[in-house]
């Protein structure tokens, strides 16, 4: 992205909080047909898109380059119809899939540590957080390794799912890298691009190998590493479920996609929209335990991906559900369905949320994307993920 075209970004942007959509939508409109969003770099998106559908002659404003390396992305639905620009620009004001403020950072207790840290391998080089709770003493119950969504950060990812808390009271340790707009204009992970969906290369195997290099520094056997996202981060944690089961026990994904939902921008948003079909499960190794969230009323990433997710997980299986229906202290209405394995440990676990959008579950409002109404999905996915060491064995 130009400095150009991030200039117009900018007046747009301040243009639509004065509710001046229409010069903001010809300031876009402009600045897209100059090209100044056109310009690539390794990793990064190719190009800004507002529509994702077919080519009509008839169409005003940008569509997606196929062949661009674009985001999980900002304006799924509304924005795929012709001519949406000024729609972009009403949810870039309203904050709707748009780029929300962060400014909140995690309060760190006193003992406790909070670093940056950069891991690389041959597959490149992400920096992130490492939260070790002043709780802890000797070796952790587990790690977590937490996947922000699209424009978020570390930090403000942190203070949205309280995952510090957690570990806090837990004694987990908790890493949050840090995806930049250098490899993602939006600082998405790249869950939709095919370099990026195996455990040997990419994203995938970079965040393993953080994964791995913490587990072997904190002592913890691979049954204690797990991995949740949020949308694109959810994404993500799928592909490191599926492609690296030697690293992961289990995953987490909120309101994101199945692995192989997606080979490029174009099938991005289709796979968002729910219109892509579903992927094949690919079998071999087993995958791990999954807990899912998705919200009824999600309009970024379509709820039928929460199905998918489940049923790619189970690949067949017929084992009966175990199913609660029941309110939060929000007063948000869910469905919790439950499969366990013969062990009686939950082998799957699917949260359906009544009326709620593309935000995580019980989060804190000081974060973006949060939904402070629903039940805690943090508090849940660490209860999920340490369940086979806190069930009695049968």
């Amino acid at each position: 992205m130009t400095d150009d075209f991030k200039s117009a970004m900018r007046r747009a942007l301040a243009q639509t909080r004065s509710g001046n959509l229409g010069d903001a939508t010809r300031t876009l409109q402009s600045a897209l047909n100059r090209g100044g969003a056109a310009q690539s770099q390794p990793g990064a998106a190719t190009q800004l898109g507002t529509g994702a559908g077919k080519p009509s002659g008839d169409a005003k404003g940008p569509r997606i380059d196929p062949n661009a390396a674009e985001a999980e992305v900002l304006f799924p639905r509304k924005a795929a119809k012709r001519g949406s620009l000024r729609d972009v620009m009403t949810r870039l004001r309203d904050g709707v899939g748009g780029m929300p403020s962060q400014t909140a950072s995690p309060t760190i207790p006193d003992k406790a540590r909070y670093d940056w840290r950069s891991y690389s391998n041959s597959a490149g080089a992400r920096d992130y957080r490492l939260y070790v709770p002043s709780s802890l003493s000797g070796t952790p119950r587990g790690l977590i390794v937490m996947l922000h969504g699209c424009t978020q950060s570390p930090d403000d990812f942190a203070v949205g799912t309280g995952m510090n808390e957690l570990a806090e009271a837990h004694q987990l340790i908790v890493a949050y890298p840090s995806q930049t707009r250098a490899f993602n204009p939006m600082g998405c992970w790249n869950w939709f691009r095919s370099g990026d969906q195996t455990g040997t290369a990419g994203e995938p195997a970079i965040l393993a190998g953080l994964a791995t290099e913490l587990a072997q520094e904190f002592g913890l056997d691979h049954t204690r590493v797990f991995a949740a996202g949020l949308s694109a981060g959810g994404g993500m944690a799928d592909i490191l479920g599926q492609t690296c089961p030697d690293t992961f026990a289990a995953i987490g994904v909120h309101s994101g996609l199945p692995a192989g939902a997606a080979k490029d921008a174009t099938s991005a948003f289709a796979a968002m929209r729910g219109d892509a079909p579903a992927p094949v499960a690919k079998g071999g190794r087993g995958r791990p335990r999954i807990i899912v969230f998705h919200g009824s009323a999600d309009s970024t990433v379509a709820p039928v991906n929460g199905d998918r997710l489940i049923a790619l997980a189970r690949d067949g299986d017929t084992a009966p559900a175990t199913v609660l229906q029941g309110t939060s202290a929000g007063g948000r209405g869910y469905t919790r369905s439950t499969v366990a394995g013969a062990d009686g440990i939950a082998q799957s676990e699917y949260w359906k949320i009544d009326g709620a959008g593309h935000a995580w579950s019980g989060g804190n409002s000081a974060g973006t994307y949060t939904d402070p109404q629903g039940p805690a999905a943090s508090d849940e996915m660490v209860r999920f993920f340490l369940e086979p060491f806190t069930t009695p064995a049968r």
